[in-house]
C-alpha cells in the first residue's frame, strides 16, 4: 500500500489517538489539520512558510484544477509535487462537493455528472473513473473517492439513494485506481445526519478494504451536537488501524470534539478564508484586528504565539495593512492563522500523551471563550 496507519497511543478515557501516517512523501503526525491549497497554492502562502508554521499536509482540489490549469499539464510538470515545488505529502478531493454544489449547473445520474464550469459555462462530465484518472494524474500521496456531498436538510430518501450511489461510485474508483503502491485511495462515508444510513454507510464503505476512510457530509450547516452525535455512532464502525478523516472541519471546537470522537484528519478553508477578512484565532479567542479598536494598539495579534506575523507586528499595523487593502495584510494573518492550528494540533497530540485530553478540552474551552 501507499500508506501505512502506525497506531501510537489511544486516550484512556476518550477515542482519541495519537498515530503516524507513512506516505511517499514523509511521515504525518496524527490528529493533524491540513492547509487547504485549492489551487495548488494554500492562498497567501509559500511552501516555504508553509513549513515554517508546521504544516505537514497540504490539500488540492479535483475539480478546480481540472478547470484549470488541467490534469495533463500538471502532470507533465511531475504532477502536483513538482508543479508547486511542494516535497510533503499532499491529498487531493475529489472535487464532489465542488461539483455538487453548483446546484442549477450540474445533473446527477448513475453514471456520473453533467456539469457547467463555472469559469466559462463550458459542459463537462465527471464519472468515478474519470475522477480518478485525473487525480492519478495530479499524483497526490492520498486521494479521495467521487462521492454526492448532500445539503443540510434533506429528505431522508434522497439521502438514501445518494449514499447508496457513493457506494457504488466508491467501487468503481477502486477498480479504476492503478496506482495502489503510489496513492492511498479512501472512501467517505455518507448518510446525512441520519443514523441508520450512517451505519449501513460505514459498514459498506469499509467492506470494500481500502488504506483509509473520511466521514463527509458534516460541518454543511448542521448543529454542532448533531455533528457530534453523527461522529459518536459512526467512527466505532471504522477500523482501528486506519486513518479516519473528518472532511470540512476547520474551527477550534470541532477539532478538539472530533478528535476526543476519534478522528485523525481535518481540513477545512475557515482559517485562511477569515484571516483574509482580517479575523484571526488566539489562544483568548477569536479577534477582529480589522476593528477601530485595534488602530493603536501595540500588542502582537497573539502574545503567546510565535509566527512570523505575531513575532514582529502589532496589532495596529496589520490593522492598517488590512483596511488599506494591502496584501501583506491578508498573508500576515493567514500565516498567524494557520500557525494556531498547527499550534493546538500539537498541543492536542501532547494532551492525549500525557491523558489529559478532557482537561485540555475544557481549559481550552475557558480560554477561547465558548464556555461563556
Amino acid at each position: 500500500m501507499a500508506i501505512r496507519f502506525e497506531l501510537l497511543k489511544e486516550s484512556k478515557n476518550t477515542e482519541a489517538r495519537i498515530g503516524r501516517i507513512h506516505t511517499p512523501h514523509g511521515i504525518i503526525d496524527t490528529p493533524t489539520f491540513m492547509p487547504v491549497g485549492t489551487q495548488a497554492t494554500v492562498k497567501a502562502m509559500s511552501p516555504d512558510e508553509l513549513k515554517e508554521i508546521g504544516a505537514q499536509i497540504i490539500l488540492g482540489n479535483t475539480y478546480h484544477l481540472y478547470i484549470r490549469p488541467g490534469h495533463k499539464l500538471i502532470e507533465s510538470f511531475g504532477g502536483l509535487h513538482g508543479f508547486m515545488n511542494w516535497d510533503r505529502p499532499i491529498l487531493t478531493d475529489s472535487g464532489g462537493f465542488q461539483v455538487f454544489s453548483l446546484n442549477e449547473l450540474r445533473k446527477i445520474s448513475e453514471e456520473g455528472v453533467e456539469f457547467k464550469s463555472h469559469l466559462d459555462g463550458s459542459k463537462h462530465f465527471f464519472t468515478p473513473e474519470f475522477v480518478i484518472e485525473i487525480e492519478e494524474s495530479l499524483g497526490a500521496d492520498i486521494i479521495m473517492a467521487f462521492d454526492e456531498c448532500i445539503p443540510y436538510p434533506c429528505e431522508k430518501d434522497y439521502a438514501k439513494e445518494s449514499m447508496e450511489r457513493t457506494v457504488r461510485w466508491l467501487k468503481r474508483c477502486k477498480k479504476a485506481h492503478k496506482k495502489n503502491d503510489k496513492q492511498a485511495l479512501f472512501g467517505i462515508v455518507q448518510g446525512g445526519i441520519f443514523r441508520d444510513l450512517r451505519i449501513e454507510s460505514a459498514k459498506m464503505t469499509v467492506d470494500i478494504d481500502l488504506p483509509g476512510y473520511a466521514i463527509g457530509g458534516l460541518s454543511v450547516g448542521e448543529p454542532k451536537e448533531v455533528m457530534n452525535e453523527v461522529l459518536e455512532y459512526t467512527v466505532p464502525l471504522l477500523p482501528k488501524d486506519k486513518p479516519r478523516y473528518l472532511m470540512g472541519v476547520g474551527s477550534p471546537d470541532s477539532i478538539i470534539d472530533g478528535v476526543i470522537r476519534g478522528i485523525d484528519m481535518f481540513d477545512c478553508v475557515l482559517p485562511t478564508r477569515v484571516a483574509r477578512n482580517g479575523t484571526v484565532m488566539t489562544s483568548k479567542g477569536k479577534l477582529v484586528v480589522r476593528n477601530a479598536e485595534y488602530a493603536r494598539d501595540s500588542l502582537p495579534l497573539d502574545e503567546n504565539c510565535d509566527c512570523y506575523a505575531c513575532r514582529n507586528f502589532s496589532r495596529a499595523y496589520i490593522r492598517h495593512l488590512i483596511k488599506a487593502g494591502e496584501i501583506l495584510g491578508g498573508r500576515l494573518t493567514t500565516i498567524h492563522n494557520l500557525r494556531f492550528l498547527q499550534n493546538l494540533m500539537k498541543n492536542i497530540r501532547d494532551a492525549i500523551k500525557n491523558d489529559k485530553i478532557l482537561e485540555f478540552r475544557e481549559e481550552f474551552f475557558e480560554s477561547y471563550g465558548y464556555n461563556k
